[in-house]
């Protein structure tokens, strides 16, 4: 099949790509490699993904077009020179924190694009467009674990905000147009080639320089970490499946992850959360050295917990996320150790 994959040089859209292409699929990908985080990592990324289509030979196409979603024109261009049998959306400005200082830049990637990318798709009657949401979106709700059935309706920063905004946009569009759509909602994503910005990224450096590493609630809050392995072929399986309507979602008692349109949101997220502290823990046994630990308090926008219920997930496509964080965080350490040489 043919995929076309928004923000294929970022830290999800890469392994997508590749795993794909190593499948014997094609793919074209289109990313605006903005400066977000180092552009130099991004590069290679692309680098990676051109010497796998190289190594296929003629087996499969793949192209990568450098534009941004935002950019109607560039997007109309593209979906007429190809027929995708899938769209797989992971293109967005990401960064709770950064949502705080800079709305607009969320406005243009996160609303703008996407509304882009739904009109695209509904023109070119496009089989199933499968998008990234977040965890995030659970806001100020509470309740263990967090269920694609309960409300999320308070948002705890802008991000998430404009999150929550995409599942509704995409629910109006699978409604209107009977497009079939299937939201994703990711738990703290991590592994090789993974966002500088996070938190494991992040560590890992300081950690090696032998300075302090900022805990936030004093490392006592805890996050679903889903290895990037478990989220890419929760992408995929989900994405070969195309969404359908629920034939016993009811008006009269909605259900919100379902419809009577061709709609639905995943969960994506290991099952087991773990404390910060001891994700660190685990950091510190890959790296052999101990972590100078300065414990602060939560920062703004920050969500105590997260736990993720895939139970929905798993009856859809048979794939439950299972990498355990320190089989993880190894294999991060791993990568990082051989691409920066240390």
């Amino acid at each position: 099949m043919k995929y076309l994959i928004t923000g294929n040089a970022g830290f999800i859209g890469f392994h997508v790509a590749k795993t794909l292409m190593a499948r014997g699929d094609s793919v074209v990908g289109v990313d605006n490699v903005n400066d977000y985080y180092e552009t130099s990592l991004k590069e290679d990324r692309l680098r990676e993904l051109e010497k796998l289509a190289h190594q296929q030979g003629d087996t499969i196409e793949y192209e990568f077009v450098r534009a941004n979603i935002a950019d109607k024109p560039a997007l109309d261009a593209l979906f007429e020179r190809h027929k995708f049998d899938r769209v797989i959306h992971l293109a967005a400005q990401a960064g709770v924190r950064h949502s705080i200082e800079h709305p607009e830049s969320y406005v243009e990637s996160n609303l703008v694009g996407f509304s882009n990318l739904l009109e695209t798709c509904r023109h070119a009657e496009t089989p199933h467009l499968t998008y990234a949401s977040t965890s995030s979106v659970y806001g100020g709700n509470t309740t263990m674990p967090f269920s694609e059935d309960h409300g999320v309706d308070h948002p705890l920063q802008f991000y998430a905000a404009t999150k929550r905004a995409n599942e509704l946009m995409a629910h109006s569009y699978s409604h209107l147009f009977r497009l079939p759509t299937t939201g994703l909602r990711f738990f703290t994503v991590y592994g090789p080639w993974g966002r500088p910005d996070m938190a494991l990224f992040k560590f890992t450096r300081l950690i090696l320089e032998g300075k302090p590493i900022p805990v936030f609630n004093h490392g006592h809050h805890s996050r679903d970490f889903t290895y990037i392995d478990d989220i890419v072929e929760g992408v995929i399986k989900s994405s070969d499946q195309i969404a359908t309507a629920d034939p016993e979602w009811s008006a009269a008692e909605p259900m919100p992850s379902t419809s009577n349109a061709p709609f639905r949101i995943f969960n994506i997220g290991n099952g087991n959360p773990a404390q910060l502290s001891d994700y660190i823990d685990a950091l510190e046994e890959a790296l052999g050295k101990k972590a100078i630990r300065e414990l602060l308090p939560m920062q703004a926008g920050d969500i105590p917990d997260t736990h993720a219920d895939t139970r929905k997930l798993q009856q859809a496509t048979g794939y439950r996320p299972d990498t355990g964080v320190r089989e993880g965080v190894q294999k991060f350490v791993e990568w990082y150790r051989d691409y920066f040489s240390v």
